[in-house]
């Protein structure tokens, strides 16, 4: 293929996408297909001989469409919003077809510079602190990661190193520690001790900042209501942590309260352990509900725990005014990330990460091969520093394309409309008197389950619901209740698709439980 061929074949697949957009009504949110559907499909060997395009798109259809579940269809309600906007599409087409690989700055400086200026614009657009800006004057920063999951992974990392560092540069600091805790913690605590097996080989590197000796007895904090990527993340970094219950308060939702978190720093201290990080959550997953970071906050100052925030679904409704208590408190954590390839029309990936201290963050993930040496590195920014890959695509055009073609308030204007066909169906789904709302409707969220019903009877009804393909939903169980969700994501949801939803919902729960 050369310019001249990708030109034809180029403005074809536009068109597959285009029309594929055009006609997603005309599908179902989910598809009937099995595991090992494709190998129906597709042959067991490769082709022998190059095949035409036109051969190619015929497939198109029966192997990856038709087996798809379509995350912007209008009745597509899972999960939470798979963000898309055609400037997006545009964006992603100019980074595959530049090639470059952003992990210098030399390697390709507008992958960083466009970077560290569009994540400046949202600290704006969003009244985040000043102090995360790129340009601002003291070592906050920001950065694009591809998911929330990289995002808390690197932010649990970070904590961790912090206290490593802390630990050996402040040894005397936790002396009480010395009568009453195990001659490994207190090899820890009287850093640097000089104790050796003599079988421990000399040539074994111990990275200073990541020395597992050290953080074995760390502990983190979560609340039981935040994603199972916070647990991941803790898994990987191989550090203790607690998931603590969360309570019904904010927003008549559930979050962890401060108290909580008070008594389980000082149990765990009391034990020997030594807590680090504190991971709470802004708009989590199964309700929506928001963790009180102006009340959390001081708690972690107080007690030396290094605070990340979760914000990955509801952080971009900051954009919107009246839910800029979505960032009240942000001046207190550490680090901060939201998706904005959910609720913010910019497709995946697309993960903002800011640091109050990037520049000393930095220095936990800092190795410099000759091969990535440049003569700038001294006063540029390599974001390869406050990452796990080397890599990384020209990410930061997708903000751009849209920011400056479709505009903050065309964002704005989506997720308002979220908020509203939420509303709209937890108002209607209870008309019937079958029905009861879980938690209030949250930015586009709504939990909901049949009233005077079992767990058992729900998750049929669930079953039911998505075996019959009209509309696609997910559950969730807080507390030992199982739920169904209503998420709004599709930006062609009307008003209409919510009433069709709740007829759907009706005639499956009517002929499964006929009363």
């Amino acid at each position: 293929m050369d310019p001249s061929k990708l030109r034809v074949e180029g403005k074809k697949m536009i068109e597959v996408v285009a029309d594929y957009w055009e006609t997603i009504r005309t599908r179902r949110p989910i598809p009937d297909v099995k595991p090992g559907y494709i190998n129906h499909l597709v042959p067991a060997h490769p082709p022998k001989q190059p095949e035409s395009w036109d051969k190619i798109y015929e497939d198109l259809e029966r192997v990856v469409f038709n087996g798809s579940s379509h995350w912007n269809h209008p009745h597509f309600f899972a999960y939470f919003p798979a963000g898309i906007g055609y400037h997006s599409i545009l964006a992603d087409i100019i980074s595959s077809g530049m090639g470059s690989v952003g992990f210098t700055w030399i390697a390709c400086p507008p992958i960083t510079e466009l970077e560290k200026t569009v994540l400046d614009w949202l600290v704006i657009l969003m009244g985040l602190p000043e102090h995360f800006k790129n340009s601002h004057p003291g070592p906050g920063c920001g950065i694009i990661q591809s998911s929330a999951s990289d995002s808390t992974l690197i932010a649990i990392l970070t904590a961790r190193a912090t206290k490593v560092e802390y630990l050996k540069k402040n040894p005397s600091t936790f002396q009480q520690f010395k009568n009453t805790t195990s001659l490994a913690i207190r090899r820890i605590f009287y850093w640097p001790v000089p104790i050796q097996s003599s079988t421990e080989s000399t040539d074994i590197i111990t990275p200073y900042y990541h020395d597992p000796t050290v953080f074995k007895d760390f502990v983190m904090y979560f609340c039981d209501q935040g994603h199972s990527s916070v647990e991941k993340g803790a898994m990987l970094a191989g550090v203790r942590f607690r998931k603590l219950k969360g309570t019904r308060k904010y927003l008549d939702n559930f979050g962890l309260d401060p108290e909580t978190l008070q008594k389980a720093i000082e149990e765990d201290r009391s034990r020997g352990y030594i807590p680090f990080m504190l991971v709470a959550t802004v708009g989590t997953t199964a309700t929506c509900g928001v963790d009180q970071i102006s009340e959390l906050g001081p708690i972690c100052l107080k007690e030396g725990l290094y605070l990340h925030v979760d914000a990955a679904y509801a952080g971009s409704f900051a954009f919107c005014e009246e839910f800029i208590y979505l960032v009240k408190g942000l001046e207190h954590v550490d680090s901060y990330n939201f998706n904005l390839h959910k609720a913010g029309m910019i497709n995946f990936d697309c993960s903002p990460l800011w640091f109050k201290n990037g520049t000393y963050a930095s220095r936990y993930y800092n190795v410099d091969p000759v091969y990535l040496a440049h003569e700038y590195q001294s006063t540029s920014t390599d974001y390869r520093h406050l990452e796990i890959p080397l890599g990384r695509r020209f990410r930061s055009l997708k903000i751009w394309f849209t920011l400056r073609n479709m505009g903050v308030e065309k964002i704005k204007e989506y997720q308002r409309k979220t908020v509203s066909l939420a509303t709209l169906f937890a108002k209607i789904i209870v008309e019937n008197g079958k029905f009861e709302i879980f938690t209030p409707p949250h930015l586009g969220l709504a939990t909901f389950r049949l009233k005077n019903h079992s767990n058992s009877d729900n998750e049929r009804l669930l079953r039911a619901i998505n075996r019959d393909r009209r509309i696609h939903l997910v559950p969730s169980i807080v507390h030992g209740t199982f739920l169904l969700r209503f998420c709004v994501g599709s930006p062609l949801t009307s008003e209409g698709d919510i009433y069709d939803t709740r007829r759907v919902i009706y005639e499956i729960s009517r002929n499964l439980f006929l009363k």
